[in-house]
């Protein structure tokens, strides 16, 4: 019974291996993957302000081709275009950072009363419920927490003192990056025919796939960009109004929540309540007011938001997703978890359009 099973499956696999080489499209599919993959995987130290200007091109483009849409020249909507993201990135680098750098150092600074309030909190459970929780295993547990933090603030500023050279690096990336995203706007044309003379001609299945993702990762990178703006403006004034400390650090948490789906709105739930919670206890009106605000932001997010900016966007299983993040995260870092979903729309579509056993004249269905 096991020959006969092996047996079938080894004519499955040459079946499928002698359909796939003969499929020149998807031959020249697979070269296109594997050869984009292993320069991404291999260079991305080397050129990540290549890759970084890149993706910010793609996405300025599709704001080009609507100011093309109306009849403006190219050159004019890409000057118009950039002007408006130098305009954001001058905002972003000295006044957005510059304030939640100052509020996070601040936060850090109070760090060891907020710790220490939190386990006068902790210490009165084993008070109130004897019979629930022991007094020896919160210790315990305060213990652990105390071990991780102390090993990670270390960790942290050991990173940052070896960190001088890195800066260096950032501030050559300010001069650099904005200039090739000029350049990649302004030479598109120049440049993706230069790129198209190396791939190969057969490539039919390859614009397919790429049609079919197109629009959705854009739609889905611009949406995700204005939804961390929407939601950094609406948190900064709400928190601002109510009087609430670290509003600006907040905020931008709140923003930069929603890159990484599911997980994200539940970890920036912590650093909101407990700068709340210490700022007011739990017996006054405002941390109750936080903690209401706080909900109507995440609704408003996952009622109306990603409805409205995500409408086109191909919907994925939840696995699919958290796989997603953790796999091109830990390759990438933050832009592999920025890039998740992108990325496995990009596989779905592959897998969706790749040949399959049964499939006639693949030379020619495509």
């Amino acid at each position: 019974m096991t020959t006969q099973t092996q047996i079938i499956d080894s004519r499955f696999l040459r079946k499928y291996v002698k359909r796939f080489l003969t499929n020149s499209q998807a031959v020249a599919l697979a070269i296109i993957l594997i050869v984009s993959f292993v320069l991404i995987y291999s260079l991305s130290d080397l050129l990540m302000p290549v890759f970084i200007s890149i993706v910010l091109a793609y996405l300025l483009e599709g704001l080009v081709s609507k100011a093309e849409s109306i009849k403006m020249p190219r050159l004019p909507a890409v000057c118009l275009v950039f002007s408006v993201f130098m305009a954001c990135f001058i905002f972003l680098l000295f006044y957005l950072i510059p304030i939640a750098s100052q509020q996070a150092i601040e936060l850090v600074q109070h760090l060891p009363e907020i710790i220490h309030s939190a386990e006068n909190e902790i210490m009165r459970l084993p008070e109130m419920y004897p019979q629930l929780i022991s007094e020896i295993k919160v210790r315990q547990m305060l213990y652990a927490v105390e071990k991780d933090l102390l090993t990670y603030v270390q960790n942290t500023l050991s990173r940052s003192a070896a960190s001088v050279m890195g800066l260096v690096s950032v501030m050559i990336y300010l001069f650099l990056v904005p200039m090739m995203v000029f350049f990649f706007l302004k030479d598109k044309q120049i440049l993706v025919s230069w790129f198209l003379q190396f791939m190969p001609k057969d490539r039919h299945l390859t614009v397919r796939v790429w049609e079919e993702v197109d629009v959705q990762i854009g739609n889905y990178i611009r949406g995700k960009f204005a939804e961390v703006f929407i939601l950094w403006a609406v948190s900064y004034v709400t928190y601002a109004a109510m009087g609430l400390n670290y509003a600006m650090l907040l905020a931008v948490l709140m923003g930069l929540q929603v890159i990484i789906p599911y997980v994200g709105a539940t970890l920036v739930t912590f650093p909101v309540l407990g700068v709340a919670y210490f700022q007011w206890g739990l017996g006054g009106d405002e941390f109750m007011y936080i903690v209401i605000a706080y909900s109507i932001i995440q609704m408003l997010d996952g009622v109306v938001l990603v409805p409205v900016l995500f409408s086109e966007a191909v919907n994925l299983h939840a696995i699919s997703i958290i796989v997603a993040i953790l796999f091109f995260g830990g390759l990438w870092g933050f832009w592999g978890v920025f890039l998740a979903i992108p990325l496995a729309t990009v596989v779905k579509a592959v897998l969706t359009a790749w040949p399959r056993i049964g499939d006639e004249n693949p030379n020619t269905s495509y």
